[in-house]
């Protein structure tokens, strides 16, 4: 039987070896070249999520969709190379990911398009050109996604990620930054490694910390950092987030 995990993590794995946002093939001029996944951030009025919660969920989600058993498949599978193609298409551009808020019926309604969703909170799709956004996206606001900054409790063991709290990010920025992260992290890990982590539904944690902090975690030999390419929020070759995995 084909093991659709592996060659979805073996095509993660390649996207992401040596990666450089400055060497990301993307032309103004050809609308088909800017691609990006789209990830929903469910956060109602009444009861909104913990930032930390939300970041988390975004991180598991953008990470989920690239490891999906239908991202491993045949790009001429009928049932599911459409989600397989959409994938490889934006490995072979920027990897770009868009945030946006949504509640209520907007929330129920962007369940039916092709993805994953963590815990309610946080539904990553698969990848498009950002000018073939599906409608039901399209429509939430891409604003409106900021969350208070908290404490999150005592650090466990397990997946960590880093995040450079003297940036001043959103929740919305920050979420696309941990989702960058997280795949990152996946595609340096061994298939069998990130096998396990999936089993589990990709559990790890999200710490918006000072910037000496930050700085001291990415001096680690084995930290995988995100560097911003600068588009929003932040100025280009920004370290945003750096990811550990921690034994204590």
């Amino acid at each position: 039987m084909t093991d659709l995990f592996a060659i979805a993590h073996e095509r993660l794995a390649q996207a992401v070896e040596g990666r450089s946002w400055e060497r990301d093939p993307e032309d103004a001029a050809d609308p088909s070249t800017i691609q990006a996944m789209q990830i929903a951030l469910h956060i109602p009025k009444q009861q909104p999520p913990q930032r930390h919660h939300l970041l988390e969920a975004a991180a598991r989600a953008a990470v989920a969709v690239c490891l999906d058993e239908r991202a491993g498949a045949d790009f001429e599978d009928p049932e599911h190379g459409y989600f397989a193609r959409a994938i490889d298409t934006w490995y072979r551009h920027r990897i770009r990911k868009v945030t946006r808020r949504a509640r209520n019926a907007a929330w129920d309604q962007v369940q039916a398009l092709p993805g994953v969703t963590i815990d309610d909170t946080a539904r990553a799709f698969i990848p498009s050109a950002v000018h073939e956004v599906p409608r039901e996206l399209s429509k939430l606001q891409i604003a409106g996604t900021d969350l208070p900054l908290e404490e999150p409790g005592p650090m466990r063991p397990g997946v960590v990620l880093f995040v450079n709290a003297s940036l001043g990010m959103s929740a919305g920025k920050v979420a696309a930054q941990v989702g960058h992260a997280s795949m990152l992290f996946a595609g340096h890990q061994s298939v069998e490694w990130a096998r396990g982590w999936a089993s589990k539904s990709f559990p790890l944690q999200v710490r918006e910390v000072e910037k000496g902090l930050f700085d001291e975690h990415r001096k680690h030999p084995n930290a995988i950092t995100v560097v911003d390419a600068g588009f929003t929020e932040v100025e280009p070759d920004t370290a945003t987030v750096c990811v550990l995995l921690r034994s204590v």
